[in-house]
């Protein structure tokens, strides 16, 4: 409970003392940049080979005859929007940009720069980590779109060259009694991670403390600590949302 309160806190430090909208703007810009074009790639590899494992597993185990084919891709889609998407790439984003986030804001606590900021009159809570978690509220959902569309791309081409199904049944499968709300709820999940593994993340690496390999400590320490909080609000909206 102490650290919990402690993280909350370390939120509410975010909202004083902020700095002028110009240093907010090109902060987030260039955090943006970081977390989402250097993520984009690793991303469109998982994701488009999830999917394409997913229909081979899938065509695997449809043995019964009376099951049409295109319930393949169904599967694909209710799969990847669901969870593969939001959930499984937040692991990765956790991995990645959690990971660097922490590293990041505890090596400048233990060489002092964090420290130097606050001698200037500058609130370096918000100055440091108000833009990383702004941006991941803007770059991960991007991210989860473009695996989305990557997994079921995958599904689709697996699924034609090995003779799982046609072309013609794997769109037919995508379209079938699609329910547009699971979008939202995939989108609603995205922001929520985003928020929880950028924040958890910097919060470790901010009260880093020690040196060299307390820094990597913390590193983990985000990672394990992001991962835990996704997958348990995945569990709580999922309960309260669908």
């Amino acid at each position: 409970m102490k650290g919990f309160g402690r993280y909350v806190i370390f939120l509410g430090s975010l909202f004083v003392r902020r700095e002028t909208f110009k240093t907010y703007y090109n902060l987030t810009l260039e955090e943006c940049a970081q977390i989402g074009l250097k993520s984009i790639l690793l991303f469109m590899l998982v994701s488009t080979f999830m999917g394409a494992v997913t229909t081979i597993q899938t065509a695997a185990n449809l043995v019964s005859p009376f099951v049409p084919r295109f319930v393949i891709a169904q599967v694909v889609r209710e799969m990847t929007v669901l969870e593969l998407a939001p959930t499984i790439m937040a692991v990765i984003f956790a991995g990645k940009v959690g990971s660097s986030m922490a590293g990041g804001l505890g090596t400048m606590r233990i060489t002092e720069q964090i420290d130097a900021l606050e001698v200037m009159g500058i609130n370096s809570a918000s100055y440091l980590v108000l833009p990383k978690i702004i941006a991941s509220l803007l770059m991960y959902p991007l991210l989860v779109i473009v695996a989305a569309v990557c997994a079921i791309m995958g599904g689709y081409l697996v699924g034609s060259l090995t003779g799982a199904l046609t072309p013609t049944e794997y769109v037919y499968g995508i379209r079938y009694t699609f329910n547009p709300y699971f979008i939202s709820f995939a989108l609603t999940k995205s922001f929520m991670f985003a928020f929880l593994i950028s924040s958890i993340s910097s919060f470790k690496g901010y009260y880093t403390s020690g040196g060299a390999l307390e820094v990597g400590i913390a590193s983990t320490n985000a990672v394990t600590t992001s991962i835990i909080a996704v997958l348990l609000s995945d569990y709580f909206l999922a309960y309260l949302l669908l």
